[in-house]
C-alpha cells in the first residue's frame, strides 16, 4: 500500500468516532518481500488474504472496541511520528479491511453490515465467473481431512529422497525422449482423430487430478490448509482443481514458489514414467494411454501452467520471484497511474511501487498479459465457434461488453465524477478525445505498407521425369544422383526374372514353330499358313520382350543432372513400368511457384506485379528477386510438391483421403516467377520457401475489417 502524504483529510469525521477492530479469528503472518517486512492478515472464514506494511499494521494492532479510530490513530501518530499513517491512507486502510471482512463492529450492526458486505462480495464474484466463463469454478468437496490422514505416508516424497528419486526418474525418462524423438513425433499425427479423443480426455482429467493433489499435498506438508476441491470448466472441458491460496500466508517465499510448482513437478515424474512405459510397449490401449499424458503434459505445462502471462501456476511462482505480490493487479494499477499522471495530469496519482526495478517489471507484464489474453481468448473464441457457433457468438458478445462496453462506460464515468480530477477535468476529457479519436483516424486514414506471404517451391525450368520403361528390381545404380549426366548415360540397371523367364520361353516357342514349319513344307503343306502367322505373332513378341529386356537398363534422356531422393534405399526395391525414377533437370535457369490463398488472390491480381522477393528455407538471410511473374488465374487442388502441404510439413492443409499429401482442402491460385539468386544462395529443384507480395500502402483499419470478414465468411459462412 503506497502511503499518503497528507497527514489530514477533509473525510476524517466518517471514521474518527467509530469503534472497530479485527476480528478475532484473524491470524496474522510476517512476510519478507525484497528485504522488507510486511505482514499477512489472513480470514480463515473466506481463505482471503490482507497485505500491508508494518507502520500500517501498528495502526490496525490499535483498534479495540473500547477505543476509536481517532485515539488509536493519536497513540500512533505519539510512538511513530516518522512512519505512522496519515488520515488518508487510514480511512483508504479501513475501507479496504472492510470489503475483506476483516473487521468487527458492535454485534447487532456488525451481523448486518456482515450480510450486506458478503450480498456485495457474492455480487461481485459472480460478476467475476461470467467475464471468466471460459475459466468457471465450481467447488465441490472439502479434502482437507484425507490429505491429512494420508499426508504421513507421503510425506517422505517431499524432500531429498523424493528430489533424487524425482531427478533419476526425469532424466531416463529425457534420455527415452531423445532416443525415440522420430516416433514420438510421428505418432502425433493420429492424435486428435475422433477416436482417440475419449482416450485422451480421459488421460487429461488423470494427469490434472494427480497435478491439483500436488499441489495439495506440498501446500500441507508446509503447514498450509486446503479445504476446496471441485471442477473447473476449462473452454467448457471439465478439469479438477484445488484452493491451495493459503500458501500466500507462507514466510519462506521458496515454499510459496514449490507449491506453485508441484503441479508440474508431479506431471514431469508422472509423463517421464509414461515415456518409460511408451517406449517398452507396442501398439494398444496402454501405449497409447501412456502418449496421452506425455502430449498434455507438455502441451498444457507449456501453454497454460507455465506462462506467466496467464494466472495459473506460472504466475504466482514468477511473482514470488520477483517478491511483487499482487502482479497481476498491481501491473495495471501502475499503468493506470502512469495514464493519469503523465496523460491526465494527476498530481496526485501514485504508483503502487517504490523502485525503478519493480516499475519496470509491472509495466513489462501488464502490457505483455494484456495482449497475451486478448490472444489467447480470441482463440478460444474460435475453438469454441468451430464446434458450437451459437455458444461462440455468445461468448464473444460477453466479451465485448466487457473488453469495450463496460471499459467505455467507466472511463465516462470516470471522466465525469472523479475526484482526482477536479483540478485538471478538461485536460483529462481532451486528452481522452484527443488519444480515442486520433488512434481511431490513424487506423482508418493513414496508409501504411501493405503485404502478404504465400509458400510455394523452387523448380528447374527446363526437367523431365526418368521413368522405367520396364518393370524390374533395382540391381544397382550406375550413375551418383546429384551429379551431371550425359545424355543416353546408363543410370541405373534393374532385373526382372519373369521377363528373362518369359523372353526364354518365347524364344523356345519359336524354335519349335520354326521347325514344325520346316516339317510342313514337304510333309502338310496345308498347315503352312497358320505356322507362318504363328511364327510372326512369336517374332513380334520376342522383340517386344527384348525391348523391354533392354529398357531394363535405364539411361538419361538428355543432359542434365539426376535427382533421386533417398537413393540409398533403392536397392533391391521393385519398381513398376512407367514408375519415375527421379528427375533429370537443367541446372542453371529456375523458376518459383507460389500458392496464393482466394482471400489474397483478389487484391494481388488487381495489382500485377512485375517483381516480389523470396526467401528459401535454410537461407532466409538472402534474399531472391523474383521476376516476370505468370498469374494462373484458375482454381487448383494439387500442390506443385509434398513438402507444400501438411503431410510434408507446409502449412498449407491437405486432404485426409489422398495419400499422396498433394490434394488441398481448399482451393489455391499459382503465381509462376523467374528466380534470381544471390551466388551464395544454393538452387535446388524441389527446395521450398515464402515469396512476399508488396501490394501497396492501405489503413490498418479496413485491413482489420476485411479479415475478420473473411474469416467469419470462410469458417462460418456469415
Amino acid at each position: 500500500m503506497a502511503e499518503s502524504s497528507r497527514t489530514f483529510s477533509e473525510s476524517w469525521y466518517r471514521v474518527a468516532g467509530q469503534r472497530i477492530c479485527l476480528r478475532p479469528g484473524v491470524r496474522v503472518r510476517r512476510q519478507f518481500y525484497r528485504g522488507e517486512r510486511w505482514v499477512v492478515l489472513e480470514n480463515p472464514f473466506s481463505n482471503q488474504f490482507f497485505r500491508l506494511r508494518p507502520e500500517a499494521y501498528d495502526f490496525v494492532a490499535r483498534l479495540r472496541p473500547d477505543r476509536t479510530v481517532e485515539e488509536a490513530w493519536k497513540e500512533c501518530l505519539e510512538h511513530f511520528p516518522e512512519t505512522a499513517p496519515g488520515q488518508e491512507a487510514v480511512i483508504r486502510l479501513l475501507s479496504q479491511l472492510y470489503f475483506s471482512n476483516l473487521l468487527q463492529y458492535d454485534v447487532a450492526a456488525d451481523a448486518q453490515q456482515l450480510f450486506e458486505r458478503y450480498k456485495k462480495t457474492r455480487r461481485r464474484q459472480t460478476r467475476a465467473t461470467l467475464l471468466q466463463i471460459m475459466f468457471m469454478r465450481i467447488p465441490l468437496l472439502n479434502p482437507d481431512r484425507f490429505l491429512v490422514a494420508t499426508l504421513p505416508y507421503l510425506r517422505w516424497l517431499i524432500g531429498p529422497i523424493g528430489a533424487l528419486l524425482w531427478m533419476a526418474v526425469v532424466g531416463l525418462g529425457v534420455k527415452a525422449v531423445v532416443e525415440n524423438f522420430p516416433a514420438l513425433l510421428q505418432q502425433s499425427e493420429g492424435l486428435l482423430t475422433p477416436a482417440s479423443l475419449p482416450l485422451l480426455y480421459l488421460s487429461m482429467v488423470v494427469l490434472k487430478t494427480i497435478h491439483e493433489f500436488g499441489h495439495a499435498y506440498f501446500c500441507r506438508r508446509f503447514g498450509g490448509e486446503v479445504h476446496v476441491m471441485g471442477v473447473m470448466l476449462l473452454v467448457f472441458t471439465p478439469v479438477p482443481y484445488m484452493d491451495a491460496t493459503s500458501s500466500w500466508g507462507f514466510r519462506s517465499r521458496w515454499q510459496r514458489i514449490l507449491v506453485g510448482a508441484a503441479g508440474m513437478i508431479v506431471e514431469m515424474f508422472v509423463a517421464a514414467i509414461a515415456v518409460l512405459v511408451w517406449a517398452r510397449t507396442g501398439p494398444g490401449v496402454v501405449h497409447n494411454l501412456a502418449y496421452n499424458l506425455i502430449f498434455i503434459a507438455s502441451v498444457s505445462t507449456l501453454i497454460f501452467n507455465l506462462n506467466p502471462l496467464l494466472r495459473f501456476d506460472g504466475y504466482y511462482i514468477l511473482s514470488d520471484l520477483l517478491d511483487i505480490p499482487n502482479l497481476y493487479q498491481k501491473s495495471f494499477q501502475h499503468l493506470r497511474h502512469l495514464i493519469e499522471r503523465y496523460l491526465l495530469g494527476v498530481a496526485k496519482s501514485e504508483s503502487p511501487s517504490n523502485s525503478l526495478r519493480e516499475k519496470f517489471w509491472l509495466s513489462v507484464y501488464g502490457v505483455g498479459s494484456a495482449i497475451y489474453r486478448v490472444i489467447v481468448f480470441g482463440g478460444i473464441l474460435l475453438f469454441v465457434a468451430d464446434r458450437f457457433l451459437f455458444l461462440g457468438i455468445l461468448m464473444a458478445v460477453v466479451c465485448l461488453i466487457s473488453w469495450v462496453v463496460v471499459p467505455t462506460a467507466k472511463l465516462i464515468h470516470y471522466l465525469a465524477t472523479s475526484s482526482k480530477l477536479e483540478r485538471c477535468r478538461p485536460r483529462a476529457i481532451a486528452v481522452s478525445c484527443l488519444i480515442i479519436f486520433g488512434l481511431l483516424a490513424f487506423l482508418q486514414f493513414v496508409p501504411l505498407p501493405s503485404h502478404f506471404r504465400a509458400p510455394g517451391v523452387l523448380l528447374a525450368r527446363e526437367r523431365a521425369s526418368v521413368s522405367a520403361l520396364a518393370a524390374g528390381r533395382v540391381e544397382t545404380l550406375l550413375a551418383q544422383p546429384g551429379h551431371a549426366v550425359k545424355a543416353g548415360q546408363p543410370l541405373a540397371q534393374l532385373e526382372n526374372r519373369q521377363l528373362d523367364l518369359m523372353l526364354a520361353n518365347a524364344r523356345a516357342q519359336y524354335d519349335e514353330t520354326l521347325g514344325r514349319w520346316r516339317a510342313a513344307l514337304s510333309l502338310d503343306s496345308a498347315s503352312l499358313e497358320p505356322l507362318r502367322r504363328r511364327l510372326d505373332s512369336t517374332q513380334k513378341m520376342i522383340e517386344q520382350l527384348e525391348a523391354d529386356h533392354q529398357n531394363l537398363l535405364v539411361r538419361a534422356p538428355f543432359d542434365g543432372v539426376w535427382v533421386l531422393p533417398r537413393h540409398e534405399e533403392m536397392k533391391g526395391r521393385w519398381i513398376p513400368k512407367g514408375s519415375s525414377l527421379g528427375l533429370l533437370i537443367k541446372p542453371g535457369a529456375f523458376e518459383f511457384s507460389a500458392t496464393v490463398k482466394q482471400e489474397e488472390v483478389d487484391r494481388l491480381f488487381a495489382r500485377r506485379h512485375d517483381a516480389a522477393e523470396v526467401r528459401l528455407f535454410g537461407q532466409a538471410g538472402e534474399v531472391c528477386r523474383l521476376h516476370s511473374l505468370r498469374f494462373i488465374p484458375a482454381e487448383q487442388y494439387v500442390l506443385p510438391t509434398v513438402a507444400l502441404g501438411w503431410a510434408g510439413g507446409g502449412d498449407i492443409p491437405v486432404s485426409r483421403k489422398d495419400q499422396q499429401g498433394r490434394v488441398t482442402e481448399e482451393p489455391f491460385f499459382s503465381v509462376i516467377g523467374q528466380l534470381t539468386a544471390p551466388p551464395d544462395v544454393q538452387l535446388v529443384h524441389g527446395r521450398t520457401g515464402r515469396v512476399r507480395f508488396a501490394i501497396g500502402n492501405e489503413p490498418l483499419l479496413p485491413r482489420a475489417i476485411r479479415k475478420l470478414q473473411q474469416l467469419l465468411q470462410k469458417r462460418y459462412q456469415i
